[in-house]
């Protein structure tokens, strides 16, 4: 059993992935090159040499306010999508959890797989986003983009999450980055489309905003019929007539 790389406590189940009192990873993320397993805070593949994505750092958070005017109308469609389907679609209550219950105290990962992980970690920081919560944000921002890393191969969808976690952390290149190699895979992807243009948005590069929510308004018709999983309702179909609505606003003010 081996120790916290981050604050020394000694690790908890087997094959946990993050530290069940600091919430640090208690894993590297696969080699991108030979998808070799690697140790936390290892900078170089030990198998092939390429270079490691590195754990997001909480230094770039000076800059998450004007972000969150940005990605804040979708942290709130998010956080009702991704509850519904962790309940099976029951009724939730989606008043903020006692304030006992959210102040530093991450879910319990130990157990979940990176992709689990990951989903939970995500909805955390859109509640957080959402609630104006910076102190939460801060504390669940990196591990969220480093639990994305250690998923290995990223769907589309996965993509969407990254991107936003990117842009509500005010890193507009990297969230513009993770889009654009998903649309480099699908140009068409309105998920994508629509974190490409929050992206750049960030970037305060409304040129590029509207030439992305363009893409979004004409690849609509064609998309919706493609009938992508993520696009389903109980998926994303609300949040997509919610994106839409924001692109046609944009595109309708001359991209102010």
């Amino acid at each position: 059993m081996s120790n916290c790389p981050h604050c020394g406590h000694e690790a908890g189940a087997a094959g946990a992935n993050f530290c069940q009192r600091c919430g640090g990873a208690l894993r590297g993320a696969p080699c991108p090159k030979c998808n070799a397993s690697s140790e936390a805070g290892d900078r170089f593949c030990n198998q092939c040499g390429a270079t490691l994505p590195t754990e997001a750092k909480a230094s770039g958070l000076s800059s998450i306010h004007p972000a969150w005017a940005v990605v804040g109308i979708l942290a709130t469609a998010l956080i009702v999508v991704l509850a519904l389907q962790r309940t099976g679609g029951r009724e939730i209550d989606m008043a903020p959890p006692p304030a006992a219950s959210t102040q530093g105290s991450p879910p319990d990962l130990s157990s979940m797989t990176p992709r689990e992980a990951a989903d939970r970690l995500f909805e955390r920081v859109m509640r957080a986003v959402d609630g104006g919560n910076d102190a939460e944000v801060a504390q669940f921002l990196p591990m969220a983009i480093s639990a994305y890393d250690r998923i290995g191969t990223l769907t589309l969808d996965d993509r969407f999450h990254l991107s936003l976690l990117h842009a509500a952390g005010g890193d507009g290149p990297q969230a513009l980055a993770v889009a654009e190699a998903g649309l480099a895979q699908r140009d068409t992807h309105l998920l994508l489309l629509a974190a490409a243009a929050e992206a750049a948005l960030v970037l305060g590069d409304t040129d590029e905003t509207r030439r992305y929510y363009q893409s979004f308004v004409d690849s609509w018709d064609e998309e919706i019929a493609a009938a992508l999983p993520e696009y389903a309702p109980g998926v994303h179909a609300d949040l997509l007539n919610t994106l839409r609505s924001e692109a046609e606003a944009f595109l309708a003010g001359g991209g102010e």
